[in-house]
């Protein structure tokens, strides 16, 4: 028998309409999906127990091989929602701020932002199971996926860190694009490309069976998050990858 691929997912809510696409898809019969946050699907990947996942881009320099397989990612052009600062007091007046464990992109663009962008040293402290509780007072925290969005109406200050990287540096951010840690066949990566775009020419049908939640689930799809992996992405991805080499991240 034919060995089927390992393809790690994201499992948070913008990833949806990749996963609808995968199992609707014929190529679903040649691949065992699995999703973990994203952090994890770094780890599986570096570690070979996955072939392809959609991977944080500031895990990319941690392969051996890397090869962006789609046209397809998770990014933003200007506020993602999802992604952002949340503290009960102005930024300048934060001394701590808790990074999310579950994505090293987002905990390594708060501190690029910080540096260059907000020009503040507040104090880093890795987060752990019950970080996001200790938000308050003068301490904050980058928070990520579905919970940012239910902490926007829970917190007084919100800073959006899609719409800071823009606003910073006029282009588009990737968040986590897919990406193989080995050569994969042109015949699998044409289906596989096919799958992740019929799931985003109908995620409107996947969003009508979406639960309502504390944020709009259609604007965030449909203005929120930028799913395709375009030239200036890319651009934007080359950028932030550069500086990543470059700035000591916690």
């Amino acid at each position: 028998m034919k060995q089927a691929i390992r393809v790690g997912a994201v499992s948070y809510l913008n990833t949806k309409p990749f996963i609808w696409g995968l199992e609707q898809s014929p190529v679903s019969s040649e691949i065992v999906l699995s999703r973990d946050f994203p952090a994890a699907i770094a780890q599986q990947l570096k570690d070979n127990q996955l072939d392809i996942g959609l991977l944080p881009v500031a895990a990319i320099a941690q392969l051996q091989e890397s090869f962006i397989t789609a046209d397809y990612c998770i990014g933003s052009e200007g506020p993602v929602a999802s992604v952002a600062i949340f503290s009960d007091v102005p930024l300048e007046e934060v001394t701590t701020i808790w990074l999310d464990y579950q994505s090293k992109t987002s905990v390594a663009l708060a501190q690029i932002l910080m540096h260059e962008y907000w020009h503040l040293k507040p104090q880093w402290k890795p987060g752990d199971a019950d970080f996001i509780n200790r938000i308050g007072g003068t301490e904050a925290a980058v928070v990520i996926g579905d919970r940012a969005l239910e902490l926007i109406p829970k917190h007084k200050y919100m800073y959006d860190l899609g719409a800071a990287w823009t606003a910073h540096t006029g282009l588009p951010f990737v968040f986590a694009a897919w990406v193989a840690n080995k050569e994969l066949s042109t015949n699998f990566l044409t289906e596989f490309n096919a799958a992740l775009k019929w799931g985003i020419e109908h995620m409107d049908q996947l969003i009508a069976q979406i639960p309502p939640m504390g944020y709009d689930i259609d604007t965030y799809f449909h203005t929120n998050i930028r799913f395709e992996l375009t030239d200036a992405s890319k651009a934007g991805m080359e950028l932030f990858l550069q500086k990543l080499a470059v700035h000591t991240i916690v």
